[in-house]
């Protein structure tokens, strides 16, 4: 089968159905799928060696977001959430946009900055002065750090000499610029600053301070664009030009608003995360970047603007973005390894550019939300079910009892409790979904 991200009634089939049939479009077998997620596809011995004090392991669910299209290629993209709600509105904003001629999107080279902080610099212009001057040889110094990254067709590609304002009593920073190719680079990135730091110090004739990454990777942006017909967005209650304008609307209250914003961006990053998650990366140093990037003016703003273009409404998100697909967890972490093997992705930047699309997507399903049925409709109806298990339902008796307390409007555990002690109670849970609702009104009445 060729590869597709369209799998139609994909939410209504068992899990081990879903497994074959991700296995047909992406070409990673079931039994793959199956060894690398059952369990959460780590054991406590391997755990042990990832971090310190292990006890154990603690799974999140894994999901896919299906209709993603981004620069003409089809990705079946796996996600690592817990809440719910995220995975289906990223999907189904995913086929409004793909309705559109998918997602474009672009990234700058994989450039990561290396920070080194010199102290005690006394004329600051000289030091300057005598770094520049100097910028070969640190450079070459830069790259005999990184000798496999250099072998790979990475390494040092500029230098920078940064100055912070007069607060900054006899502080200078230098930037490396470093090519990271495929790896999210921390541990390189590191190495140079280390490598290069006591020349860079006796250059600018002060000490050697801190030397470590930026997260703030603005060298390193992913940028995305869609655009979805105004027929797509079209609910119930209201047609598509409507809509258009209840999410410009939105757009610009968060533009406006870092009240907003802050939420805006959640919204973003509830996408992103869970792609970043998944393919075993840092999902902290992306969150860090975000923020930082959306604050760069020195006001807090959203990560992602929506305007309208005649009948059409057009998306465009950026942020700086630092993922690897070589390295670190990679190497160790069979669902890290299963879900590249899903996405069909090598490059770093390929990753970037999707995880981006779903975060965008993911903003898309939510400002639509907003605009139009609120919020809550569609997240509490699948909340329901989270609520339905906390209350102790089991198996079949997940959907009936979360229908239950949706129809009733009142979807706590103790509602759900009562729900579940109605269906056990008159014939082990085994009438039908129209009597398991007039029970819900008795319920909730209750």
């Amino acid at each position: 089968m060729s590869k597709t991200s369209q799998l139609p009634g994909f939410y209504k089939v068992t899990v081990a159905e879903r497994r074959k049939l991700v296995a047909e479009a992406t070409g990673a077998s079931a039994a793959e799928i199956a060894a690398a997620v059952d369990g959460g596809g780590l054991d406590a011995e391997t755990a042990d060696k990832f971090v310190e004090n292990v006890i154990g392991t603690y799974a999140l669910p894994l999901g896919v977001t299906l209709n993603v299209r981004v620069n003409g290629h089809d990705r079946v993209v796996p996600m690592v959430v817990e809440e719910p709600s995220v995975v289906a509105a990223a999907s189904n904003a995913a086929k409004m946009v793909r309705s559109g001629g998918g997602f474009v999107a672009e990234m700058d080279a994989p450039i990561m900055i290396s920070q080194v902080q010199l102290v005690g610099v006394k004329d600051a212009d000289a030091a300057r002065t005598a770094i520049l001057g100097a910028k070969d040889e640190i450079l070459a110094a830069a790259d005999k750090a990184v000798p496999g990254l250099v072998a790979r067709g990475g390494g040092a590609r500029g230098l920078e000499v940064r100055t912070l304002g007069e607060a900054a009593d006899e502080m200078i920073v230098v930037h490396l610029l470093v090519d990271c190719r495929d790896a999210m680079g921390a541990n390189l990135i590191n190495s140079v600053a280390e490598r290069v730091a006591d020349r860079l110090a006796a250059l600018a004739k002060g000490k050697v301070g801190l030397r470590i990454l930026s997260n703030l990777c603005d060298t390193r942006c992913v940028r995305v664009t869609c655009r979805v017909p105004a027929a797509v967005l079209a609910t119930e209650t209201m047609d598509g030009d409507a809509v258009i304008d209840g999410i410009v609307n939105a757009s610009r209250f968060a533009e406006l608003d870092p009240y907003r914003a802050a939420t805006h961006n959640k919204g973003i990053m509830n996408g992103i995360d869970a792609v970043v998650i998944a393919t075993g990366n840092d999902w902290r140093a992306v969150e860090a970047g975000a923020h930082a990037f959306a604050a760069r003016s020195g006001r807090y703003s959203p990560l992602s603007i929506w305007r309208r273009d005649g009948d059409t409404l057009v998306g465009r998100i950026e942020l700086p973005l630092a993922l690897g697909t070589v390295g670190g967890t990679l190497r160790v972490h069979p669902s890290a390894r299963l879900a590249l093997q899903i996405l069909g992705i090598t490059e770093s930047s390929e990753l970037a550019a999707v995880a981006a699309s779903v975060g965008l997507a993911s903003n898309l399903a939510a400002v639509r939300a907003l605009a139009t049925d609120g919020i809550q409709r569609g997240h509490m109806a699948l909340h329901a079910r989270s609520v339905a298990l906390a209350a102790g339902a089991r198996g079949g008796e997940v959907e009936r009892v979360a229908t239950i307390i949706v129809e009733a409007r009142d979807i706590t555990v103790e509602n759900a409790k009562r729900a579940l002690l109605v269906l056990r109670g008159d014939d082990g849970g085994e009438r039908g979904v129209a009597d398991d609702r007039a029970s819900g009104a008795s319920v909730a009445e209750s």
